[in-house]
């Protein structure tokens, strides 16, 4: 019978999940406060998932044996029954809040469910026991598995390993980083209250959460003083908190900023930020070119509705259940995953967006699109695997935005240049104004005191003559005397 195949698997493999269990206490442990309440727990219907792609044996990498093969035949059938049955799922993600420690509730409304459940554990722990060896040789089944959802008490250690935050050297400098001073901190404590507002481990005032939160966004300004602090990257420091302690969540965080193009996203000039929004930009132009006229006539921005889906990775947009499913997949394949969805999700919605304004649209974004898909993302990730991705093509247009940034600086260098010469050309004839003025002024005054000095040598003249007469007449009368 499957039970029998699966208890056969279950034995050879009880080493392994014995070690798998030692690696996640801490996070069992930190998810066992949360889980008490919904919007704390981040289940999703399909954390457990379907598994078409081969298993991955410890004793043999490349080859499958039968129980495997059983298994996973098992497994297939049981993630159909899970589909259909969502009543069950719930009744059982209940459940497990309810019992606390319990890995696999005894007391779950769904006995398919739970044997699911295990196995999915029995092969995580494959997965994580053997990364290295897996990572290298079965990448593309990886991927696949991690699309169809990690499986919640994993999650901590698999995003560790998709990103290799697991042995960074700089998580032992994180408690002398602490006990510095950024100039980040007044800027950071005003952000905090906004981030996750309505999540149990965030909403009170000097929280736990609130501080971890703080302590991580702290020591990262302190470590990359260019980027600092950024509205928007607490978002992302706040979901890896609540999967791992504090100094793994830092440790990851400096991973994503340093090798998920995060980093460029968050700088001061947020020029990364302005080549996603040119790039997704042309991928509306390509392939859904009726909406690219609409949003064009209506003057809507691609920065007006995207932008925080890149720089959030759409944790702002969807609930936490969805957006953790969304970011496991980031986790493995970069922006990528960011380019599919908002794609995906135009596509669905272009009817919609089609009959609406500007405003229509922006309540459209804001409203209607973050609850679409609140019974589950399997439907949403499957459409953006349809849509056509072309690494080359993105490279091509980020050298067309590369160039044309260029051009435009090359351009504000020389309108600068022929800003400043103007500007000094506007002081020359300032200067040369006030000159003719002053010269004008001093022609005038030349020009009165000219017609004085004339009229005084008339005078002059006529004093003269008449003192010639005078001494002629008087010579005149000494003779006749």
């Amino acid at each position: 019978s499957s039970q029998v195949a699966t208890d056969k698997v279950a034995g050879k493999l009880s080493s392994t999940l014995s070690w798998v269990k030692n690696t996640v206490s801490h996070t069992v442990s930190q998810m066992a406060s949360q889980v008490a309440s919904p919007s704390a727990s981040l289940h999703t219907t399909s954390s457990s998932t379907t598994l078409s792609t081969p298993a991955l044996s410890p004793s043999s990498p490349t080859q499958l044996s039968p129980d495997d093969l059983e298994l996973l035949a098992k497994l297939e059938e049981q993630n159909r029954l899970l589909e259909t049955d969502s009543k069950s799922l719930r009744s059982v993600n209940g459940s497990r809040r309810n019992s606390g420690s319990s890995l696999v509730s005894s007391s779950s409304a769904s006995s398919n469910l739970s044997h699911l459940e295990e196995d999915s554990w029995i092969l995580w722990g494959r997965i994580v026991n053997e990364w290295e060896d897996v990572r290298k040789k079965k990448e593309k089944q990886v991927k696949e598995l991690v699309r169809k959802g990690i499986p919640h008490h994993f999650r901590a250690i698999v995003w560790q390993l998709l990103c290799s935050a697991q042995s960074m050297p700089i998580k032992d400098q994180y408690s002398e980083l602490l006990k510095m001073t950024s100039p980040c901190e007044k800027l950071i404590r005003r952000d905090i209250a906004r981030t996750y507002p309505e999540h149990d481990f965030f909403k009170e005032k000097d929280s736990l959460g609130q501080e971890v939160l703080f302590n991580v966004m702290k020591a990262y300004s302190l470590v990359d003083r260019e980027v600092g602090y950024c509205q928007g990257s607490a978002f992302i420091v706040g979901l890896l908190l609540m999967q791992m302690p504090e100094e793994e969540a830092f440790c990851v965080f400096v991973k994503l900023m340093q090798d998920y193009r995060l980093r460029e996203l968050f700088k001061p000039s947020m020029a990364e930020l302005g080549l996603c929004m040119y790039q997704f930009e042309c991928m509306i132009q390509e392939h859904l070119p009726e909406l690219y006229v609409h949003f064009q006539s209506q003057s809507f921005h691609t920065s007006m509705y995207a932008s925080s889906w890149f720089l959030t990775i759409f944790l702002t947009t969807f609930p936490l259940p969805i957006a953790t499913r969304i970011f496991d997949i980031f986790m493995s394949e970069g922006l990528e995953i960011v380019f599919r969805i908002g794609l995906a999700l135009l596509q669905m919605n272009q009817a919609e967006l089609l009959q609406l304004d500007m405003e229509g649209m922006l309540q459209h974004f804001q409203k209607v699109i973050p609850h679409q898909f609140d019974s589950g993302p399997d439907k949403l990730i499957q459409a953006s695997y349809q849509v056509k991705y072309n690494a080359k093509k993105m490279k091509k247009l980020e050298k067309e935005y590369t160039t044309i940034k260029t051009k435009e600086m090359e351009e504000q260098v020389e309108i600068k240049r022929l800003r400043t010469e103007n500007r000094l050309l506007k002081q020359r004839i300032e200067t040369l104004e006030k000159e003719s003025a002053s010269l004008a002024d001093r022609l005038i005054q030349h020009k009165c005191s000219s017609r004085y000095s004339e009229d005084f040598v008339l005078q002059l003249e006529k004093e003269l003559v008449q003192a010639r007469l005078s001494e002629a007449e008087s010579h005149c009368a000494l003779k006749e005397m």
